[in-house]
């Protein structure tokens, strides 16, 4: 999990979340909560994948700030989730 901010100073939340199924490669991919929503607003970004909880935690702890809100603005445009209120 990593703890960040958005364009608008708002903080989000990035973590892991794992796809059931019988195959483990790319299992696991990024999901994008609001801090605090108690689970609200979320956007999963399924095309950021990983086959462990291992990699994906490393991956996550070395993105920097600018590429996590870069992937919050792509999913928020494809989900249809609105964007906080300024």
């Amino acid at each position: 999990m990593r703890q960040f901010v958005d364009d608008r100073n708002d903080p989000w939340v990035a973590l892991v979340a794992r796809e059931d199924g019988g195959d483990y490669k790319g299992a696991f991919y990024l999901v994008m909560r609001r801090a605090g929503d108690g689970g609200g607003d979320s956007v999963a970004l399924t095309d950021v994948r990983w086959n462990s909880t291992r990699t994906a935690e490393r991956t996550l702890a070395t993105m920097s700030g600018v590429e996590l809100r870069r992937r919050l603005r792509s999913a928020l445009g494809r989900s249809g989730v609105p964007a906080p209120a300024s």
